[in-house]
């Protein structure tokens, strides 16, 4: 994907929610500092739904530090986020686009 988009995979690397949340953190906190990426796809995975669960009360609690956060369910064309992020990110290739995957989650930043 292009460089204004990023992709964080913590659904499969067996990672404790707690551990996971904070690898999340860690590396929104890198990225943001590093001025380059535009948005992040996070990868949470379906399993028993926690980590999904987790990493979006986790956005919510970021309320102001996103310029949005898109959920994998509503990540398409139609949605006016998802188009913007897309435009502003360059419109990267993401084959979860149209897909309703409720296994990622979008962070669009500032």
């Amino acid at each position: 994907m292009s460089s204004g988009f990023h992709i964080i995979d913590i659904g499969h690397r067996g990672f404790s929610l707690d551990r996971a949340v904070s690898e999340l953190e860690t590396t929104v906190s890198d990225l943001v500092f590093g001025g380059k990426v535009r948005a992040i796809k996070v990868i949470h995975g379906h399993g028993t739904g926690a980590l999904k669960q987790g990493v979006r009360e986790w956005c919510e609690d970021q309320a102001g530090r996103f310029q949005a956060v898109i959920y994998g369910e509503h990540y398409d064309l139609f949605d006016p986020d998802s188009a913007s992020m897309r435009a502003d990110c360059g419109s990267p290739y993401d084959p979860d686009l149209g897909k309703g995957n409720g296994a990622i989650t979008y962070i669009w930043l500032w």
